[in-house]
Order: structure tokens, then sequence, then C-alpha cells
């Protein structure tokens, strides 16, 4: 029942998806603008970065927040806060209130690592922008992530259903970014650079 009960706390607190607020508010739906993804990128390049930067650390703080709730809940379930991550990742990518289309999950995925071990989360965020950059690619960054968190965490606890855990989160946002990865290959995605230089660090948004 522990485990039932962390899933679903975890896709209740998922289906929250800012993204979808600000937008609301913004009077833009996110799914028919910029890139169509509920997520910090996509709220980013439409909305700016004062709306980007919100819906990142909601969804970050959301999965992060599940977990400490689990674990607190659930303190005989070692994978608790794990499974509480898992949901809200499927929460976000797959909400029952916007008939299961959400987000990629990559922000969820971070506040999972981050619950897991804040120096584990700082060692992937920094790969992750660092392979980004050099490739010039978007993709890159969720797709060595999925690599690695399983990999780190085995090294970190080896405990085997720890590691599921982790490979089962991997493979769900290999899942939500494989429009990604056929993007890369048609040449169509989000290039880093271009992103950085003209959303990121730009000073004014253009109306």
């Amino acid at each position: 029942m522990e485990v039932f009960f962390s899933l679903i706390l975890g896709y209740a607190m998922g289906c929250l998806n800012p993204a979808a607020w600000v937008g609301k508010r913004n009077h833009i739906n996110l799914k028919e603008a910029g890139t169509g993804n509920l997520g910090a990128t996509n709220t980013t390049m439409v909305l700016g970065r004062k709306a980007g930067a919100f819906v990142l650390i909601f969804d970050v703080a959301k999965s992060f927040l599940a977990a400490r709730m689990a674990r607190w809940l659930f303190p005989e379930l070692a994978v608790s806060g794990m499974l509480a991550s898992i949901g809200v990742i499927l929460g976000h990518c797959f909400p029952i209130t916007m008939h299961f289309s959400g987000g990629k999950g990559l922000a969820a995925f971070g506040g999972m690592i981050l619950a897991y071990n804040p120096m584990m989360f700082v060692i992937v965020v920094l790969s992750g922008i660092g392979i980004m950059v050099l490739l010039d690619i978007g993709v890159a960054a969720p797709l060595l992530g999925t690599v690695m968190f399983p990999v780190l965490t085995y090294l970190f606890s080896h405990d085997v259903p720890t590691t599921v855990c982790a490979v089962i989160a991997s493979v769900i946002i290999l899942y939500t970014h494989l429009d990604n990865v056929h993007k890369t290959q048609e040449h169509s995605d989000v290039k880093v650079k271009n992103y950085f230089r003209d959303v990121l660090f730009k000073r004014k948004k253009d109306k």
C-alpha cells in the first residue's frame, strides 16, 4: 500500500502544471505556441525569463517536496521518495487534468535527483549544461541525465531497488524526449547557443 500511496501522492502533485497556469494568465495556450511543450524552456521562449524561471522552480520543487513528503509519511519504505518523484514525472507528463497531455518532465526529473542526492544533482546539471553547449543540442542534456542518474545511483548506493527506480524514471524521460531526438536529426530542434543568446540573455523580450 505504501508503494501505491507514494505513487498517487506524486502523481497528484505532478498534475499541477505551472506552465499551463502562466499561459492561461497571459491568454496563451503553450501547447499551441513555441515548441508546444508545457515546460520551462517553451515558457521562457514564449513568455520570457521570469515566467520560465517560475515554471522551472515550481516543477523542480513539486518533485522534491513529493519525495520528502513520501519519506516522512512512509519511513519504512526505503524507496518511497523515489516512487513519489516517479509519480510526479508521470503526473507532469500524462496529467489526467489535461487529457494525459502535459510536459516532458525534465525539471521534475531534476527534482527527483535533488531530493535523492544534492551532490548528484549538481554533477548531472553541470554535465548536462556542458554537453548541451558543446554539442549545441538541447536534447543532449536529458539524454545524458537518463544515463548518468541510474549509473550514479548504483555507484552511490549499491542498492538494487533504488537503482531500479532511477532506471524507471530515466526511461520515462527518454520516452518523452524521443520527439526531440527526431527533431535533432531533422535539424529542427531548439539550438542551445541561439536559445542562450536570443532568449536567456536577451535584455528585453520583443513584443
